[in-house]
């Protein structure tokens, strides 16, 4: 018998075992810097070294906190991003990380070809890293400080002259906000905030409720600036107080401010209303994932904020009709969300309704058979959105599973000279229903004298040429039960998202057109569009033809006045006299389609029959509109426009207007 270890192969299995199961390798090393940030730093730099054989498809892994295990990653960026991964080194760079509450890690992993599986897949069915061979691992990176208020937004409140602001934090401790009319705080006002959160035990399903894509929210508080005048701009900044509790509480002032940031206040007697509408925006996020993300929401907002500089000291306000992260149940996405938007929103108001990817989960409370409702949410049913925005009014919808309520499902205000309604298309909205019931009632009560336009918002659409057949029996319910709401009420615009395009469709009822110019008075019916091209990126294919099924381009039915595939938002500018509502597309920042419609209310220096402003689309059609002699502009403008447009000019202008319309393929090559 040899002396020595009696267990030799034993013990080189465990050495196996070990290395298998991810430790370090002793040669190769994996550095992030700098371990913190400062507020100027915006990248973090990876660097490995002394990785022998190294293969494409090794990765690093992205960590937070650092205690997670490595099959729970937030993502992950492959070695061959460097151009020099081949010789065993190499830098890769993430722009700065939204503050998560705990410190990134990043981890350094082995992925063999021969151990893809497509039993773990990402959005698009790409298998996802296991998670498996880890070689080394960096220090921990710490990305702000979790105490300090970020991820900052504005939102219109119940009262005209109140502005709500929230914000997020690490820790539940005390906020309070200032603000004043002077950029300097002296006598600025002071007021407290309310806080709230919610647990992993209230998201609904997975990937929400599953280590996976759960992750600390943090604290969400919630701030009402009240007492302002209207239509001046205000400065404000949040300030922040640590208390340390050990048998007695410590600190008064041992927190600190954030930056002062500035709005608009809102103004119900302006004589102009200005705001930027969209839906199905989502988020960016800078490495890969388990699902698609958005990179095109950036230049949404960046177009955007150019407008708003624009626009200067004139109030506005943002529009979001729906899928508004694309989080999926992956909590961190919303932290990448709202710092994407807080350039915007932290100066403007933004506003929100509820879309099938906040909200879709098998047991929802309303799920009729006809409808379509699945697993977009993610297992999120509503509860982060319902937590970290608050709109006006107060509509509610319990979960059914002891977590929050869903919040933000219908409301209205009033803008300048348009009355803004949203509505949910994700509960109940048939006659009878509470929401039915808020709709009718708010819309009889509308003053057209102070609010002459009412612009109709809701997430999946009413009317679309698309080939979206899942939603065929829902499209028929609010056809049955909505539109007689819009065509009585005399709505002005009907907003929808879900449909990944932009599409302008005719003044409309029953699927019939009352107009089919770009530009008239208010003939009676809504205009409904889809504008849900902001960001994501899939496209469904427009309906086919009943006779030619597999073409992919299809000649646009004549209630359709335009098709858009190109993303972007819409701009809307409206006084008494005139609402217009403009398509911009984000590769251009130009206007690619427009819709002029004249109120019929008259006042002492303009008229509907003014001179339309001379804009030239990128299609190449004019805006330009001809001046009428002032006999006619004087008591017999409606009457001509209707004799003119219902009887030759009708024929004329179709005629003509067909020929301008842009082919699908032009506006999507």
């Amino acid at each position: 018998m040899r002396p020595g270890n009696p267990h030799p192969p034993f013990l080189l299995f465990l050495a196996v075992a070990v290395l298998a199961a991810g430790e370090a390798a002793a040669d190769t090393t994996l550095t992030a810097s700098p371990a913190k940030l400062s507020p100027s730093d915006h990248q973090i730099k990876i660097r490995w070294s002394g990785l022998p054989a190294p293969d494409g498809l090794d990765y690093v892994a992205i960590y937070s906190p650092p205690s997670s295990r490595d099959r729970d990653f937030l993502g992950y960026l492959f070695l061959n991003g460097s151009a020099s991964w081949r010789d065993g080194h190499g830098e890769l760079s993430l722009p700065r990380l939204p503050t998560l509450r705990a410190p990134y890690q990043f981890r350094l992993f082995r992925w063999p070809a021969s151990e893809y599986s497509y039993n773990h897949i990402d959005h698009d069915q790409n298998p996802l890293p296991h998670g498996k061979h880890r070689v080394a691992v960096s220090g921990d990176v710490s990305v702000g400080d979790p105490a300090r208020p970020e991820q900052v937004h504005l939102a219109f409140a119940d009262a005209v002259d109140e502005m709500r602001v929230m914000f997020l934090c690490g820790d539940d401790g005390k906020r309070v906000v200032r603000y004043g009319l002077e950029e300097k705080d002296t006598n600025w006002t002071e007021v407290g905030t309310e806080v709230s959160t919610y647990e992993r035990k209230h998201m609904c399903d997975k990937p929400a409720n599953h280590s996976v894509g759960w992750r600390d929210p943090g604290f969400v508080f919630d701030g009402l600036m009240k007492g302002l005048l209207p239509g001046r701009r205000y400065f404000y900044k949040l300030q922040f107080v640590k208390e340390i509790s050990e048998m007695v509480k410590v600190g008064s002032d041992t927190g600190g401010w954030s930056k002062t940031y500035n709005f608009i206040s809102r103004d119900s007697e302006a004589n102009e209303t200005i705001a930027f509408l969209f839906g199905d925006m989502g988020t960016y996020v800078p490495y890969n994932t388990y699902i698609r993300t958005q990179a095109e929401s950036l230049s949404t907002v960046k177009w955007i904020l150019r407008d708003i500089e624009t626009h200067g000291d004139k109030p506005a306000f943002i529009s979001h009709i729906g899928d508004i992260s694309y989080a999926r149940g992956y909590s961190w996405v919303w932290d990448h969300f709202f710092s994407q938007i807080e350039p915007i929103a932290a100066n403007t108001p933004y506003h929100v309704c509820i879309g099938n990817h906040e909200y879709d989960w098998p047991s929802q409370p309303w799920k009729p058979s006809w409808a379509t409702y699945g697993k977009d949410g993610g297992g999120e049913c509503g509860i982060p959105y319902s937590v970290k925005f608050r709109m006006p009014g107060n509509s509610i919808l319990p979960t059914g599973n002891g977590g929050p309520d869903t919040r933000n499902l219908y409301y209205s205000f009033d803008s300048g000279v348009v009355h803004f309604v949203y509505m949910s298309t994700e509960t109940n909205f048939l006659q009878g229903s509470e929401q039915y019931n808020f709709l009718k009632s708010d819309l009889e009560k509308v003053n057209r004298t102070r609010t002459p336009f009412i612009v109709f918002q809701g997430h999946r659409p009413m009317y679309t040429s698309s080939d979206e057949t899942r939603d065929a029996a829902l499209k028929q319910q609010m056809l049955q039960h909505l539109e007689p709401l819009l065509v009585t009420y005399n709505v002005t615009l009907a907003l929808w998202g879900h449909v990944h395009r932009y599409e302008r469709f005719c003044p409309m009822k029953n699927f019939q057109c009352v107009n089919t110019s770009s530009s008239f008075q208010f003939p009676g019916a809504p205009v409904h569009l889809v504008i849900g091209m902001a960001g994501q990126d899939w496209q469904p294919i427009w309906q086919p033809r009943p006779d030619h099924p597999d073409v992919p381009i299809f000649p646009q039915p004549e209630r359709s006045m335009f098709r858009g595939g190109v993303f972007g938002y819409t701009r809307l500018v409206a006084t008494k006299e005139k609402l217009t509502l403009t398509y911009v597309g984000n590769h251009d920042g130009q206007v690619h389609d427009m819709v002029e419609i004249f109120s019929g209310q008259v006042s002492s220096n303009s008229s509907v029959a003014e001179a339309v402003d001379g804009t030239k689309l990128s299609t190449g059609v004019s805006t330009v509109r001809r001046k009428y002699p002032l006999y006619l502009e004087i008591g017999g403008s409606v009457i001509f426009a209707l004799l003119l447009g219902f009887g030759f000019g009708f024929l004329v202008r179709r005629k003509k207007e067909a020929a301008q319309w842009t082919p699908v393929k032009n506006e999507e090559s």
